[in-house]
């Protein structure tokens, strides 16, 4: 009788635990992939997953349990985000595991740091552990740094692009470069769109001769920029052939970037 009592709150609490980690699942595929689904649906599908703890109960393969459980996790999505296309289901699923493999990583190295202590190459638990409902109040935290990270590539890496300059003289310069809406460079004669490029990299590949001087005003001050006119830029397997490369004296400060280009040079690609 007794065991029977401690067996029944063991799978109690097991059942609460998956319902509560299938729900932070879901809603941050929601929020992720922006799916604007009720609540009331994540509920119900995050009951469904949290049933198939059961599954562990039973005499089953791995593999059988393998299958048995992908096909619960791909219950859980139609369930909470209906069907659409096969490339919207995909997505959710995707996510859905990547999400899944991030907490439980993140949940697992916690759990040793906090277990464990090592000594060389040798592991020794100290008799301690993190409890699950700590785990719990933790997941939520992980998730929204990962959402927040996700949040920042999308808005920031989104206007990155790599392009190809090629010079007159055929030489050519591949650079990263990154869209500023704010650069509006151009040449008032020619009226011709100009892109930024440091002058350093420029000289790697060609000499500089005859520059043309085009008159800029900013914010602070304003003079000549030394610019010269390249054979065409490629951005996307398409061309722009009306601009110019403005050679900045100094290397740009952004992460990664070694160009700025403007929303003419895109709308200016055939």
């Amino acid at each position: 009788m007794i065991w029977v009592i401690i067996m029944t709150i063991y799978l109690d609490l097991l059942f609460i635990l998956n319902f509560s980690f299938d729900f932070i699942l879901l809603l941050s595929v929601n929020i992720v992939l922006k799916r604007m689904v009720k609540i009331r649906r994540i509920i119900v599908g995050s009951l469904i997953g949290a049933l198939s703890i059961f599954f562990l109960f039973l005499p089953l393969n791995s593999i059988t349990l393998f299958i048995l459980k992908f096909v619960i996790s791909l219950l859980m999505i139609l369930v909470t985000f209906k069907y659409k296309d096969l490339k919207y289901t995909i997505n959710n699923i995707l996510y859905l595991y990547v999400i899944s493999i991030l907490l439980g990583g993140a949940l697992y190295y916690l759990n040793v740091e906090f277990s464990y202590k090592q000594v060389g190459i040798i592991f020794i638990n100290k008799g301690m552990s993190i409890n699950y409902i700590i785990l719990l109040i933790l997941s939520p935290l992980v998730i929204y740094t990962y959402i927040r990270q996700i949040k920042s590539l999308k808005n920031n890496y989104i206007y990155y692009y790599v392009i190809k300059i090629v010079f007159k003289n055929n030489m050519e310069l591949i650079l990263n470069a990154f869209l500023d809406s704010g650069n509006k460079l151009k040449d008032p004669i020619t009226n011709k769109s100009i892109i930024l490029v440091p002058k350093s990299l420029v000289e790697e590949v060609i000499r500089i001769r005859s520059p043309i001087y085009v008159p800029y005003t900013s914010l602070n001050n304003h003079g000549l920029l030394k610019c010269i006119a390249p054979k065409y830029i490629e951005i996307d397997n398409k061309r722009c052939f009306k601009l110019l490369v403005g050679l900045s004296e100094d290397k740009f400060s952004m992460d990664g970037v070694e160009c700025i280009i403007n929303t003419d040079i895109m709308e200016g690609l055939i």
